[in-house]
């Protein structure tokens, strides 16, 4: 039997926002993991986006599997794990080494095989895709605001920030 680390990850520090999303997470996982008999170990929370490579916390929780102190990971997707090209090959080294013996997610389903990590892949290829999509998106729609001579965001001290018409 395994022994599992459970990673939870919100995009955010920020309190109002995502304001759920680890409290959910940690209570479908547990139930998740009770259901399927893992042995959890250690619970991981993280609250940064995955964006960029460099999170603490998913760096301690890769260090520990690379000691052998646990050979699998429960988290809600892989998105949660990873949304950029550094820290899923990571996962996916890991599995490819035996480090990683198993991941386990309630919304996908993942066996370390050939055919199991190209689906791994492809998800974190997804997570990577949607997540500079959004970015383009966001300056997207920032750039069209400056072309209608709106402020995109809050105005400069001095000026009055109407927040029933966003002007």
């Amino acid at each position: 039997m395994h022994a599992y680390f459970l990673y939870c990850r919100k995009s955010t520090d920020v309190e109002d926002k995502q304001v759920l999303s680890i409290e959910a997470q940690l209570s479908e996982l547990r139930d998740f993991a009770k259901r399927e008999n893992l042995a959890i170990i250690e619970t991981f929370i993280e609250k940064q986006s995955a964006k960029i490579p460099g999170r603490p916390i998913f760096n301690k929780m890769i260090e520990q599997i690379e000691k052998g102190r646990a050979q699998g990971v429960i988290a809600w997707h892989p998105d949660r794990l990873a949304r950029n090209s550094v820290d899923g090959g990571k996962i996916i080294y890991l599995v490819d080494t035996g480090k990683i013996a198993a991941l386990r997610f309630p919304t996908f389903w993942f066996e370390p095989t050939p055919q199991g990590k190209f689906m791994l892949n492809i998800s974190f290829g997804q997570s990577k895709y949607y997540i500079d999509s959004l970015s383009e998106n966001t300056k997207r729609g920032l750039r069209q605001k400056l072309r209608r001579g709106e402020y995109p965001g809050r105005v400069p001290v001095g000026y009055i920030n109407d927040s029933r018409d966003k002007n």
